[in-house]
């Protein structure tokens, strides 16, 4: 499997190096770059590799900045020591989001992710991550509303809230539909990928993620990409598993 490394730091570099060289021998380093440009100007020259390890701060800015300028169609795993940047990192093509500094069981659990996906083949990325989504269609739910069936296909809800044990699904597009379900039954029939139980009140799709904030008492605050009917706040107890949600980290 051809690897490139995206890495500014030396020493996490070598360090990446030697984990991969223990981890997955088979694995071959193509270059490592450190800067944006040079990014840039690599991935526009050479072919695509099988995977890249990409760390977020660089030499010249974020490494979000590369995508502005370079299609990239290979799988990413990033690399940082910082850990609010998850929701950036899912918006581009990653499947795995690890913190520095990196350990060999890190690494292998990441790797074994790629292969997951990938049907045990490191390098058909893309024509398995294809066949994923396919497996991974999304469901619907009949509701009754008045007196219409309506067909509610999972990929549109935004979220779900419940008050005085009323659940009513909110879809992107704004609509409000009452689902005679419980959101402890709901989060069962939701893809775990895709919601998220944040409390008591809310289950919430990852489409619909627009921002997260610190709040009072380390809780986060979510903001979603409509209105809803009061925050969303997720516990620091609960925040953990939030941020491993977001970087794809689904405890199975």
């Amino acid at each position: 499997m051809n690897i490139l490394i995206i890495e500014d730091e030396t020493a996490a570099a070598v360090n990446l190096r030697s984990l991969l060289g223990e981890v997955c021998p088979e694995c071959r380093v193509l270059a490592v770059l450190d800067t944006v440009a040079d990014s840039v100007a690599w991935l526009s020259a050479n072919p695509t590799p099988d995977l890249i390890f990409m760390d977020i701060h660089l030499a010249d800015g974020q490494a979000f900045h590369i995508f502005k300028h370079v299609e990239i169609t290979a799988p990413i795993i990033f690399t940082t020591a910082y850990d609010q940047y998850a929701l950036a990192a899912f918006r581009v093509n990653s499947i795995d989001y690890l913190l520095k500094p990196i350990k060999a069981d890190d690494l292998r659990r990441a790797l074994d992710k790629l292969r997951r996906l990938t049907g045990g083949e490191l390098t058909s990325y893309s024509a398995s991550v294809s066949a994923f989504s396919r497996r991974q269609l999304p469901a619907t739910f009949l509701l009754h509303v008045r007196d219409k069936i309506v067909v509610l296909p999972v990929g549109d809800i935004a979220f779900c809230y419940t008050q005085n044990e009323r659940v009513t699904a909110y879809t992107h597009a704004g609509d409000a539909y009452p689902i005679d379900k419980s959101l402890d039954s709901m989060i069962q029939q939701l893809p775990a990928e895709r919601f998220f139980r944040a409390n008591r009140q809310f289950i919430i799709a990852r489409e619909a993620i627009r921002d997260i904030a610190i709040w009072l008492g380390n809780r986060l605050s979510v903001t979603l990409s409509l209105p809803t009917p009061e925050k969303i706040l997720i516990s620091k107890a609960r925040a953990p598993e939030f941020k491993r949600w977001l970087a794809g980290q689904i405890e199975e």
